[in-house]
């Protein structure tokens, strides 16, 4: 399945990582969403685990916050459906202090088989509200690179299991250094990558700079999808407003402070100038998008939401259709 298009764009997912708060949601919420042009948006549902080392994922449970349970989830989905917006679910684990889910590895095999027992019931979870919501597609894990190369088998079984339940499209994100080693892109419907690729060591990353940096990263991606004749689909894309926006874009550290409002757009701009006109790129979900639109993002706010920000204007261009 390539997408295309006549202009490159049409059939493009522009998509929103829409986060998952305390509240229900409403019309009001889902307008922000509609005026910067989006057609989708990822629907984020949380597990949480102690530590790297723990196997027990807790999940759906009434000391979350309301967007992070099934009923949330699934209470967010039925209020954007009304705007015709499109819906990626996409579970997500939290890791207590947010250490990188990437680094879950247990050190027994019966912590091992304890974990991939509770990662079913939590995707099993999601993926019986997929087809319940008719999603269009599901992301079956997010930057779990430790789990799924010392469990390559259980993640085989776990999508043939999956299939037997949600009957739309699949995904995986893998993180921007993971997604070349990940084994089962076969047997899913998009190569998903988390694109937090580095791109530019200056302060105020320009066009040119970005653009360039592009260079080493583009080709590997294209090798992937014609390997396995899939779409690439990112998963999560965006940028920081803030000082060398384009060095370390994974970085999320809330003490860097250092607000710059066009190495965001320079950076973002690149992105889409890089990908968005190729056939075999499918498109991707801005990293992060808020409910209450009013009340975030802003020109002194130096993280990823470009909300209220010139990005947000660069992103509406760029995700209108002609």
């Amino acid at each position: 399945m390539m997408l295309s298009s006549c202009n490159g764009q049409e059939d493009k997912i522009n998509g929103v990582s829409f986060v998952a708060s305390r509240d229900r949601i409403d019309s009001t919420h889902v307008k922000p969403v509609i005026e910067v042009n989006a057609n989708y948006a990822a629907i984020m549902p949380f597990g949480f685990i102690k530590n790297l080392e723990h196997p027990e994922i807790v999940h759906n449970t009434k000391r979350q916050w309301f967007g992070e349970t099934r009923a949330g989830a699934k209470q967010y989905i039925e209020e954007l459906r009304k705007s015709n917006i499109k819906i990626m679910v996409k579970p997500q684990i939290w890791v207590w202090r947010g250490e990188f889910t990437g680094y879950i590895k247990m050190t027994t095999e019966d912590n091992w088989k304890a974990l991939e027992g509770s990662y079913t019931n939590f995707i099993m979870e999601y993926a019986n509200l997929a087809q319940d919501v008719k999603a269009e597609i599901l992301c079956i894990g997010t930057e779990l690179e430790q789990f799924v190369k010392h469990r390559p088998e259980y993640w085989t079984a776990l999508i043939h299991k999956i299939k037997e339940t949600y009957k739309g499209k699949l995904t995986y994100a893998a993180n921007w250094d993971e997604f070349k080693r990940t084994p089962f892109w076969n047997q899913l419907d998009y190569i998903g990558v988390d694109a937090y690729f580095p791109v530019s060591d200056l302060q105020t990353p320009t066009l040119k700079d970005c653009l360039e940096g592009w260079k080493k990263h583009k080709p590997v991606i294209k090798t992937l999808s014609d390997q396995y004749a899939k779409p690439v689909l990112f998963t999560e894309y965006g940028y920081r407003s803030l000082d060398f926006a384009g060095r370390q874009p994974w970085v999320s550290d809330h003490n860097l402070r250092d607000v710059n409002l066009q190495a965001q757009v320079n950076t973002t701009k690149a992105l889409f100038e890089t990908f968005w006109k190729e056939p075999w790129f499918a498109g991707g979900f801005v990293w992060k998008w808020f409910h209450s639109h009013e009340k975030v993002g802003g020109n002194d706010n130096p993280m990823f939401t470009p909300q209220n920000k010139p990005a947000e204007n660069e992103i509406r261009a760029y995700y209108k259709t002609e």
